[in-house]
């Protein structure tokens, strides 16, 4: 009888898994293995959000195993200890995972690696199971990876993705191998009020829906604050409860403007993947360096507390902050101007803010966090690094009749029309009844200061 294991990281489902395929097909019988790694907590990255999201995730996934008669073994500890004595426990010859770009996950990988091979046990890392396109998969002329994203978007689009995999109809689990219940979301303290439930059956439906309701208008509203028209898949995506190619392949197979739209969003992805693959100290140090002598806690700690906290001064920041904190999860245009905010105008270093939203966002994903900040502070992939989105008119733009304004800041609920989006110049006696703080600063100070750090004075 021979047995292998497969290891779930950031790939939680059964629909398109190559590595759970590749086990199926290789031995009699298979254990699911998932552990909760410590350093994962020591990095601090398990975040109140993210846990009760993952332990959704992992309920999800041991009901879909035992639906098909195996079940989802979960342990604790050094990840590479604990696949060793599962592995010794059965005597399984191969061990599966998906491949990572992340530091995080190379040592990870290096230390299976070491430990597996000590054992006489093989190591089968498989490509094409967190992204659409493989990290290296295709480069530019001269270079290890593109630096520059509409080009990479030619290049992805032409690359034929592999078919989606069906989910397994039997999963046999070796009898002796023993596990822990999964955790569970009752568990986890300080969660979110309206944070989304996690897991492969819920992503299925959420994209399934979206789909039929969502996918054609995407083009003409995903910028639009108040309507909400993403499609909330990014927490599935981050988790692996969804297949990136199956995703893909299903928006294609829609067609027109607003799945092209939608796929180029998955393509933003798959780029980020392949930057961080090739340069993983831009998670923590800027890819391109602009000279910057970036205010910290200690020099602006005031205004990043309001900042954190959603009383900025100006509405459509603090409604993005304020959503963040009750949702887990923040809109994508809402993203890019609480963003600018705090590294242009206030002119604070961009990894406070990529650390505050690893906090909370439930899809806080080290690779597309971090590359994000950067690409908004300037730092990153952005052609135009220096703009500056003003919060005013970017508020009026997306949010015009400040809709999403008052959804967040109910402190402005009776302002009337676009005023919403500059109460400070409400006649006196009105804007002197709003509980509502006077804006930081001055965009125009914000915009002087940043331009001389930068040297564009």
């Amino acid at each position: 009888m021979t047995v292998a294991v497969v290891l779930f990281t950031s790939d939680l489902r059964l629909h398109d898994h190559p590595p759970l395929h590749a086990a199926l097909r290789s031995a009699d019988e298979v254990v699911p293995l998932f552990v909760r790694d410590p350093a994962v907590h020591a990095v601090g990255f398990d975040g109140p959000n993210r846990a009760a999201f993952l332990a959704d995730c992992l309920a999800d996934l041991d009901s879909s195993l035992r639906r098909r008669g195996g079940r989802l073994v979960v342990r604790t500890g050094p990840v590479a200890r604990e696949v060793r004595a599962v592995a010794a426990a059965c005597g399984a010859t191969e061990v599966h995972i998906a491949a990572g770009v992340s530091g995080f996950a190379h040592r990870r990988e290096e230390r299976l690696r070491t430990g597996l091979d000590a054992d006489g046990v093989a190591l089968r890392v498989h490509d094409r199971v967190i992204t659409a396109v493989a990290p290296g998969a295709v480069t530019p002329q001269g270079s290890d990876h593109f630096a520059v994203f509409t080009p990479y978007l030619r290049r992805w689009s032409e690359e034929r993705l592999r078919d989606p995999l069906p989910a397994p109809r039997a999963v046999r689990v070796p009898e002796a191998v023993r596990g822990e219940e999964p955790p569970s979301r009752a568990g986890v303290a300080d969660v979110s009020p309206d944070l989304p439930p996690g897991g492969e059956s819920a992503g299925r439906d959420r994209f399934a829906r979206w789909a039929d309701s969502g996918l054609a208008r995407y083009e003409d509203g995903h910028d639009d604050l108040a309507g909400d028209a993403t499609s909330r898949l990014s927490p599935y995506l981050h988790f692996g409860a969804l297949s990136p190619v199956e995703v893909v392949r299903r928006a294609r197979a829609r067609g027109g403007a607003g799945a092209e739209a939608f796929v180029r969003q998955l393509c933003w992805r798959d780029f980020h993947h392949q930057v961080l693959a090739a340069r993983p100290e831009a998670s923590v140090r800027d890819y391109r360096p602009r000279g910057d002598r970036w205010r910290g806690e200690e020099d602006a700690a005031e205004e990043i507390a309001a900042w954190r906290e959603g009383r900025t001064g100006y509405p459509v920041v603090d409604a993005g902050m304020r959503q963040l904190r009750h949702e887990g999860w923040m809109h994508n245009r809402a993203r890019l101007l609480v963003a600018s905010f705090l590294t242009k105008t206030l002119y604070v270093d961009w990894r406070i803010g990529a650390r505050h939203f690893l906090r909370f966002l439930v899809d806080g994903d080290l690779v597309n966090n971090q590359l994000n900040w950067q690409w908004v502070a300037g730092t990153g992939t952005d052609t135009r690094p220096h703009r500056v989105l003003n919060p005013v008119l970017q508020g009026r733009r997306y949010d015009p009749d400040g809709t999403y304004v008052r959804r967040w800041v109910p402190e402005l609920a009776d302002v009337g029309g676009a005023a919403v989006h500059e109460p400070w110049r409400l006649p006196e006696h009105e804007r002197s009844l709003l509980p509502y703080p006077e804006p930081l600063l001055d965009l125009a100070e914000g915009l002087t200061r940043f331009r001389r750090a930068r040297g564009r004075d």
